[in-house]
């Protein structure tokens, strides 16, 4: 196949990355937006397969054990485990840039360097520099996204962990990759011999790694939003260091704009909670001994289902605040049924929509979107609070931080100036929470403890499917 096909089928498979891209960003046209991106994406990995010098033994091999993975995920990873799942595909898509900057080094070291008729050789130290952004943001991304996984999925804990030194410690990091980084793409005009760069090289690999180990240990289960958007962000930007590598264009494009997008991402994700990233990555947001804010006063004060049910069936305006324990109890569909059951009591219903509500951007509108609960009744959180205090009532299922007013009335607290959804404004609040501990971030809630809050403790889904069972009967 000639390189004008190649290139040309390439420009055509970007153009369509780009497309879907934009197309993702309503919900009306993301099926569709993602199928054209999927049409992208297969047209470049044909092309590529039909070009030369390829072993089809082992594509064949990557293709039959990441399919097999892919299946077992699809149909064994539940909705409530899609952040911490992504937060592994980020991770992977490090590693993989990784593996293919290591794989051009061992070439370069072999002396095997297969020159295409379509391509030019490229400058040893521009080839040297791309290997060593390829090694360094791809080892990053890796061990951070191992991090993220650990911390979302509970296995490594969601408290931030500051040791020691912290900023020391990560800085010292980060000058060892500078160093191995500058010897490395030095390293041919310098006369190093071979086994110095290898040992150099493995350097960069371990320092890497390690950065990304302690870039997300100090980093709480509240902020992983906005940590898998710059993970996400840094898969991309892995990605394009690797198609620069090995002379790829269409990986190079994919990688940019998943880069970028990522990084647009991370910056809204931070101003939803008016932090700025360095505040998410340096803070150590939710560690021990951190300040926790004013101590709230006062006690929680429960209901029953049917003291609920009474009220609801009075309020002719409803609001519906999802959060993560919507998500863990997957009652998504019931929350939809509830809605409807609403609606045709004479009510106006909404779902308020927070920025980084649940453990990654988009999870609430996933989860209501795979409900069929229409799309209009989706509200964003700038949209919504000029109406809750005209709302008869707020149901926030699961959510804390997003609702909390401490956001707003105390200075002392973490979370002081973040904006939220004015739930604590609504005439009445139903809160559905498991039992009366603080929620993922470690902090607790005013809202619980206002006047007009009732608590309805539980499992999220049962609680609602006993109040969609209390108006059916009546």
């Amino acid at each position: 196949m000639s390189p004008a096909v190649i290139n040309s089928a390439y420009i055509v498979a970007a153009i369509l990355f780009v497309l879907g891209i934009k197309m993702l960003g309503s919900a009306k046209t993301a099926r569709r937006g993602n199928a054209l991106s999927s049409v992208g994406m297969l047209l470049a990995i044909v092309v590529t397969l039909l070009d030369e010098g390829l072993d089809y033994r082992w594509i064949i091999a990557g293709l039959v054990v990441g399919g097999l993975i892919g299946t077992v995920a699809a149909r064994w990873v539940k909705m409530t485990a899609m952040p911490e799942m992504v937060a592994l595909f980020n991770g992977f898509g490090g590693m993989a840039s990784l593996l293919v900057g290591w794989a051009e080094f061992e070439k370069i070291r072999a002396g095997s360097v297969i020159v295409e008729a379509h391509a030019t050789v490229a400058p040893p130290a521009f080839t040297a520099t791309v290997i060593v952004l390829a090694v360094f943001i791809g080892g990053v991304t890796f061990t951070g996204s191992i991090q993220a996984w650990g911390k979302l999925s509970g296995k490594l804990g969601s408290r931030a962990i500051v040791i020691p030194q912290q900023r020391v410690m990560n800085s010292l990091v980060l000058a060892g990759i500078v160093v191995c980084g500058v010897l490395f793409a030095l390293a041919p005009a310098a006369g190093l011999p071979e086994e110095a760069r290898f040992g150099i090289f493995l350097g960069l690999v371990v320092f890497s790694l390690i950065l990304g180990v302690l870039g997300v240990l100090p980093i709480g289960g509240g902020d992983m939003p906005v940590v898998i958007a710059l993970l996400n962000s840094f898969s991309g930007l892995a990605a394009a260091a690797a198609g620069f590598v090995i002379l790829n264009n269409v990986l190079i494009v994919a990688g940019c704009l998943v880069g970028c997008s990522g990084l647009i991402l991370t910056i809204i994700m931070c101003k939803a909670m008016n932090r700025d990233l360095a505040n998410v990555l340096f803070s150590g947001f939710g560690a021990a001994g951190q300040k926790t804010g004013t101590e709230v006063q006062g006690e929680m004060k429960a209901a029953s289902v049917e003291d609920a049910y009474y009220v609801l069936e009075a309020a002719s305006s409803v609001v519906i605040v999802p959060g993560y324990g919507m998500a863990v109890a997957q009652a998504q569909h019931a929350v939809k049924e509830l809605g409807e059951l609403l609606e045709a009591n004479g009510a106006e219903v909404s779902y308020a929509i927070h920025p980084v509500a649940g453990r990654m951007p988009g999870h609430m509108n996933v989860l209501l979107a795979e409900a069929d609960v229409p799309y209009e009744q989706l509200v964003e959180m700038d949209d919504i609070n000029p109406h809750l205090p005209s709302t008869d009532v707020a149901i926030v299922i699961g959510a804390n931080d997003v609702v909390n007013p401490a956001a707003a009335d105390d200075e002392s607290s973490p979370i002081y100036g973040m904006p939220i959804i004015n739930a604590h404004q609504a005439n009445t609040v139903f809160a559905l929470k498991r039992g009366k501990g603080a929620g993922f971030s470690g902090l607790v809630n005013q809202l619980y403890f206002l006047e007009k809050t009732r608590m309805l403790y539980g499992d999220a889904k049962a609680t609602v499917n006993a109040l969609v069972n209390q108006m059916k009967e009546e």
